[in-house]
């Protein structure tokens, strides 16, 4: 199917936002008035949405349009920007998502972009870096340095070191920093273990 054959299809976004608890009715409120902006426009297909349990504050909303030039004049529009503005201090979005398709969300969509609006994770601080290198690389260095004195006990330093980082480099960054990286993920990033 062509490009210009898809941009005529019906266009689904998905947006995960979210709202402190004690704000939901101004969050209904804010949704049913988006609602009543859009319906406005050419092509408008509906619009949709799911509240989250009482522990969670993520919101779960869609939209369709006929086409990717009828999403487009919403979006581009006075009444959205106005409307996304009014919602200031009140909304934060985390995730959206535009799928292309006959049905959208039913069938494999021809196009599929997802935007992950929430901030990146900020990097461990370096001394837990050097940590969880260290705690991978001192027990293999030492595996390495024994099987390297029973099997090939007259090797030199610089060859002894050569076949010692050939082997640990792979074994470090494809087997034991991601797992050790992932369980202790908790550590590294100062929340509390998974236990407590």
């Amino acid at each position: 199917m062509s490009l210009s054959t898809a941009a005529d299809l019906p266009v689904t976004v998905s947006i995960t936002r979210h709202v402190e608890p004690d704000r939901v009715d101004q969050m209904i409120a804010w949704v049913r008035a988006g609602s009543a902006l859009a319906e406005r426009f050419p092509g408008f297909l509906g619009t949709g949405w799911v509240r989250p349990s009482v522990a969670s504050d993520e919101w779960h909303m869609l939209y369709r349009f006929d086409s990717a030039a009828s999403l487009g004049a919403w979006e581009a529009s006075d009444q959205r920007a106005w409307w996304l503005g009014s919602a200031q201090g009140l909304v934060g979005e985390s995730l959206r998502e535009r799928r292309t398709g006959i049905e959208g969300w039913f069938d494999e969509p021809l196009e599929h972009d997802v935007e992950d609006l929430r901030p990146l994770p900020s990097a461990p601080p370096r001394w837990k870096q050097a940590v969880m290198i260290w705690t991978a690389f001192f027990p293999l260095s030492l595996l390495a340095g024994l099987l390297l004195g029973r099997f090939a006990p007259g090797l030199s330093i610089v060859p002894r070191v050569l076949v010692t980082t050939l082997l640990m480099t792979p074994v470090m960054t494809y087997l034991v920093l991601p797992q050790l990286t992932r369980r202790l993920d908790w550590w590294l990033h100062g929340r509390r273990a998974p236990w407590r």
